[in-house]
């Protein structure tokens, strides 16, 4: 009886040991896997327009939180305003300009009209800033692409002049008003007006700071602003141009929709033969704010090597 219980109990061992090792070596592939996967995502940004430390409107990456165009507008306003409510990070070289507790109190957006309402608040701007503001409003806004055009208004009565210098404003703004504007003229014939975008840079940090110059000449615009970023700016010695000095622009067309500039190899970083980012940016953002344009092709020596879309 007991040799009996032996061998039972020697075969239930041996045969949990030829189970472990099936298990072992043969292991079942319906176990379940865990597999994880980082995705990272960049947070949308829009252009806002702020007031550097050089006292110069400029324009600032700010993350986006809304797609809805209405709700965009109201983000755009209180990003400007000093102390809104918004929670964008804002370095310290660079400040607000709508007034403290300005408030919208209405909005219509139309065909690409604005009408804007604001509270009372607007008014207490100081002469030396209210221009500014303006600007910073009407650039900040026109980045909606939808928005084209806009009234603005201060307790339902439209804005007309500003409220301190008493200067009149068009009836509807966009940015044939122009930006951070510097005069160079001789008379009152031949004026030609351009917006150039030159990079600044404060604390490691690089922006873009249109500048509006009036000229007296008979040049076409896209020659003036090619001719503007390779000479060093006069205008303030922040402002930086990386297009080279030896550039040239060979022949350009203009398009409905689009722009074909086609240049020398000048324009060509030496270290990759290629365009630098901040060359073409500048010319692009100038291109589009002079002439509506928003696809900038650029050609050297006849030969394709990008299309800049803005």
């Amino acid at each position: 009886m007991l040799k009996k219980f032996a061998y039972k109990k020697m075969f239930i061992i041996f045969l949990s040991f030829i189970i472990l090792l099936i298990v072992y070596f043969f292991p079942n592939q319906e176990h379940p896997r865990f597999n994880t996967t980082l995705t990272y995502q960049n947070p949308q940004t829009m252009p806002i327009y702020l007031i550097d430390n050089n006292n110069l409107v400029s324009r600032f990456e700010v993350i986006k939180k809304s797609d809805n165009v209405l709700d965009l507008i109201e983000e755009i306003i209180d990003n400007l305003t000093i102390n809104g409510k918004d929670n964008n990070y804002i370095p310290d070289n660079f400040k607000k300009i709508i007034p403290e507790n300005t408030k919208i109190i209405n909005k219509d957006l139309s065909d690409g009209l604005l009408k804007i309402n604001f509270s009372k608040e607007l008014l207490n701007i100081s002469l030396e800033n209210e221009e500014k503001m303006l600007e910073a409003i009407i650039y900040s806004l026109t980045e909606i692409k939808d928005v084209k055009k806009i009234m603005l208004f201060v307790e339902g009565e439209q804005l007309t002049k500003l409220p301190n210098s008493q200067k009149t404003i068009p009836n509807t703004l966009d940015r044939n008003y122009g930006i951070n504007k510097l005069y160079n003229l001789t008379s009152m014939k031949d004026i030609n007006k351009v917006t150039t975008y030159y990079v600044s840079k404060i604390d490691n940090i690089s922006y873009y700071t249109p500048i509006t110059s009036y000229t007296n000449t008979k040049k076409e615009k896209v020659e003036i602003i090619i001719e503007k970023l390779k000479a060093s700016p006069t205008y303030d010695t922040n402002l930086i141009s990386y297009l080279n000095a030896s550039a040239e622009l060979l022949k350009y067309e203009i398009l409905e929709n689009s722009i074909n500039l086609s240049f020398n190899n000048e324009i060509l970083n030496l270290n990759d033969n290629s365009i630098i980012e901040e060359v073409k940016y500048s010319i692009a953002l100038s291109i589009r704010d002079t002439y509506d344009i928003y696809e900038t092709i650029f050609f050297v020596d006849d030969i394709l090597m990008d299309a800049h879309f803005i």
